[in-house]
């Protein structure tokens, strides 16, 4: 028989709460974490709104602030979040190191931007021409060693690792916005095949810096409604121009069934099923036809042994992007036929905005704390219905729902498409 995996912590710290609690009361109550960009001056970009993590500091989770200040923005919000799964699973000294792994789907951390601008200045001469030898000379000089190498994605998972004696195996993948749901996905696998008991799988990513907002911009993926922060990610509706981004960290302890129950573990749902796809087709633009998005939601439903009619939400990618929208829309409705019409579905990122590679492990915790309280969050924002987005968004309240099993969909630039489902046990 394949062995079971359930989840037996969660922690995150994201734009609208700092743990797991804040958060579902944030969603519950249709709160946005949108706001004017502090992090840096955004006064002449495009985009000047994000969903910041605020008034938030790793001392808050009992950890020295001097100790992770050298480190990756990204690595801090790590840490946090593992914290809080981690003391939520009350796992430490319960599981043979060497049967404990950590895989994560961390985005890059913060680039050094001013430092590069520096190196530019320096380098450019008055023909506008870039002179590469000036170039190098002045990033050897002015660039931090340090703050080189913790922007790289892996860095959370080593430093994780070391913090909680995780000695099994330790992997990082960056699949854009599929990044941690795909690092669940391949955690679940590594505990179902037998080499590990316990993993510790989410993500987390921040890229509201001047290089990441220019890139999205560039992508024409930003909304630019400035105005009117909270009401700027609007999935599925009619006027949506793009998404908000976001930026924080998830994190779930995820557990071999017989192990969790041995030690008397609260389990707060199983991983059902686990669907993994591409679309191969173009890097920033979803196959037309939702090819890769419906047969990855097939796979997870064959992997979890479930019919459309037994999930009973859907967590959505829900960007708030005029292609990713319509086409999920396709997808859920080609797979789930007449039942689609039966299925409440919502788009969390139209409150928290999109966390990029943190996204889908952070809804996971909302498809798991919909199956506890059923309770659905709902779409805020959605306000002119779109023709081609005709489905149960759950427009602008919460809403009881009998939850068994859930659906989460994370579809990222590259085409990378990720299904998980969860259920009780």
């Amino acid at each position: 028989m394949r062995r079971r995996v359930v989840v037996t912590g969660m922690g995150c710290v994201n734009p609208l709460g700092h743990d797991v609690a804040t958060l579902w009361d944030s969603l519950l109550s249709a709160r946005s974490g949108v706001g004017r960009i502090s992090l840096f001056d955004a006064s002449n970009f495009p985009t000047q709104i994000a969903a910041e993590v605020r008034d938030w500091s790793i001392e808050d989770e009992g950890e020295e602030a001097h100790v992770w200040e050298p480190r990756g923005r990204h690595t801090r919000f790590a840490a946090g979040a593992a914290k809080q799964a981690i003391r939520a699973a009350d796992i430490l000294g319960k599981v043979e190191p060497t049967r404990f792994g950590v895989y994560l789907g961390a985005g890059e951390g913060q680039q050094d931007f001013f430092r590069f601008a520096q190196m530019m200045c320096a380098a450019v001469g008055e023909d506008g021409q870039l002179d590469m030898k000036t170039f190098v000379e002045a990033g050897l000089e002015i660039l931090e060693p340090v703050a080189e190498l913790e922007q790289e994605p892996n860095m959370p998972s080593g430093y994780l690792a070391g913090m909680l004696n995780a000695q099994g195996p330790n992997a990082n993948c960056l699949t854009a916005c599929a990044a941690s749901s795909q690092a669940i996905g391949e955690a679940t696998e590594i505990i179902r095949s037998g080499e590990a008991d316990v993993m510790l799988s989410g993500g987390t990513h921040s890229m509201i810096h001047p290089f990441g907002v220019t890139g999205f911009n560039l992508l024409t993926a930003l909304s630019e409604r400035n105005d009117e922060p909270e009401r700027a990610s609007r999935p599925f509706d009619m006027h949506r121009d793009g998404f908000v981004l976001g930026e924080g960290a998830s994190m779930l302890v995820l557990e071999e069934l017989e192990h969790a129950r041995s030690r008397g573990a609260e389990i707060h749902g199983e991983i059902l099923g686990y669907g993994s796809t591409a679309d191969a087709f173009r890097i920033t633009d979803t196959h037309p036809q939702g090819r890769g998005a419906i047969s990855c939601i097939r796979m997870a439903l064959a992997d979890a042994k479930l019919n459309a009619e037994e999930i009973d939400y859907i967590n959505a990618h829900g960007t708030s992007t005029a292609v990713n929208d319509k086409v999920e829309t396709l997808a859920i409705r080609q797979v789930f036929g007449d039942q689609a019409d039966k299925t409440p579905v919502s788009s969390t990122k139209s409150m928290m905005g999109h966390l990029i590679a943190a996204a889908g492990a952070t809804e996971l915790i909302v498809c798991l704390l919909a199956l506890r309280d059923h309770m659905v969050p709902p779409t805020i924002n959605y306000e002119t219905p779109d023709p081609a987005c005709d489905l149960d968004y759950v427009p602008g309240e919460a809403r009881q729902v009998a939850c068994r099993a859930t659906l989460s969909n994370s579809f990222g630039f590259g085409g990378q498409n990720i299904s998980l489902i969860v259920g009780k046990v």
